[in-house]
């Protein structure tokens, strides 16, 4: 069994994983692990739904999919949040890690 940095839930056509979200940083970024969940950096304040939408959007620019396949699950109140990706692989979700500044 290998163990991955952070846990992600396949099913049904889509990964499932947690993102903790820090908002209004200097600029959009995924910023390593954080516990078993991504950790995104998002310039976005945390007001009226922006950082969950610059989120999705975020994700979605970066996994080469449409906004439309990007949905948060639960959290969307919270910093820790789950994400739903649908038609993307854990592979492409790890891979985010290897491109953090």
């Amino acid at each position: 069994m290998t163990l991955l940095p952070i846990a992600i839930t396949v099913g049904d056509g889509a990964v499932v994983f947690a993102v903790r979200v820090q908002p209004r940083a200097s600029k959009d970024e995924i910023a390593g692990v954080l516990g078993d969940a991504l950790k995104v950096r998002l310039q976005a304040p945390a007001l009226e739904d922006r950082a969950n939408e610059a989120l999705c959007e975020f994700l979605a620019r970066l996994l080469k999919t449409p906004k439309s396949a990007v949905r948060i699950l639960s959290g969307a109140r919270s910093r820790t949040k789950r994400v739903e990706i649908r038609g993307v692989t854990p592979q492409q979700v790890l891979a985010l890690l290897e491109h953090e500044a």
